[in-house]
């Protein structure tokens, strides 16, 4: 595999992009971090974030949810067990396969469909609920075109939380030791992180958006934008995922969670 670069793509490179990394590294990602995900647990992020106490969903009994970018499809399976009537996607194919054998295995089936963010295979007002944890919209390149998707299948009044890498991360290098304190890269540079193969194409993609950027997507795509929660990495949590870890995430956030709803 060639360095990475920073080079602009469109939304078909980068969804073909995705599709290619997710179906060649689910198995080993799932080797690698399925213990600290579970088969059916809402972990919203790598400081360990779990829905079950965090309740950034409120009580999801008798909703339907959709989950965005679900890989295994770990949280729905969660969700479902908690009443929701729950319905997940993924742009990868692979993903979705151990999500059916992490069903079997749980005893909890989660109706999955492949999907891309950007065109949703559902119905206007079809949720009461959206949710994503590092799913597919920091793997899309208009994130706002993906949001307007989201709030169409949305109910009025429907909520949607999801997280993402926190923007000031992508000025540094991924590293969680503190040799990874310091700026190497402009946050303001909005070029994607791409990795590409022998022959120059794109094999993996994820887009950087300031603050300020994921701001006006959510509240371009129509969402009232509610809270945005910047965990702190927890005592006793040793957990080294990537950049992410307790030298580095004591001192910067790692993630942003961002709560918002349609009017």
């Amino acid at each position: 595999m060639a360095e990475p670069r920073r080079i602009e793509l469109t939304e078909a490179q980068t969804s073909k992009a995705s599709r290619t990394y997710w179906d060649s590294a689910a198995s080993e990602y799932l080797e690698e971090h399925g213990a600290f995900l579970g088969d059916d647990r809402f972990v919203w992020c790598p400081e360990g974030v779990d829905e079950a106490d965090a309740q950034l969903l409120g009580s999801v009994r008798g909703k339907r949810v959709l989950e965005i970018g679900c890989g295994a499809a770990q949280c729905s399976r969660w969700l479902t067990r908690q009443g929701a009537r729950s319905v997940a996607f993924d742009i990868s194919c692979e993903q979705l396969e151990i999500g059916k054998a992490l069903d079997r295995k749980t005893g909890t089936p989660v109706r999955t469909v492949a999907a891309d963010a950007v065109a949703i295979p559902f119905a206007d007002s079809t949720f009461d609920i959206a949710c994503s944890a590092f799913g597919a919209l920091p793997f899309v390149a208009d994130a706002e075109a993906a949001l307007r998707e989201i709030a169409r299948t949305l109910k009025p009044q429907g909520l949607l939380v999801f997280s993402v890498t926190h923007p000031i991360r992508w000025s540094m290098p991924d590293d969680p030791t503190p040799a990874g304190l310091r700026i190497t890269h402009s946050y303001f540079d909005r070029r994607p992180y791409v990795e590409v193969d022998e022959h120059g194409a794109a094999i993996y993609v994820e887009h950087h958006r300031t603050t300020g950027d994921w701001i006006r997507a959510i509240t371009g795509a129509g969402f009232v934008l509610d809270d945005l929660l910047e965990p702190e990495w927890p005592a006793g949590h040793d957990q080294v995922w990537g950049g992410w870890g307790p030298e580095r995430g004591r001192l910067l956030p790692g993630t942003a969670i961002w709560s918002a709803h349609k009017p």
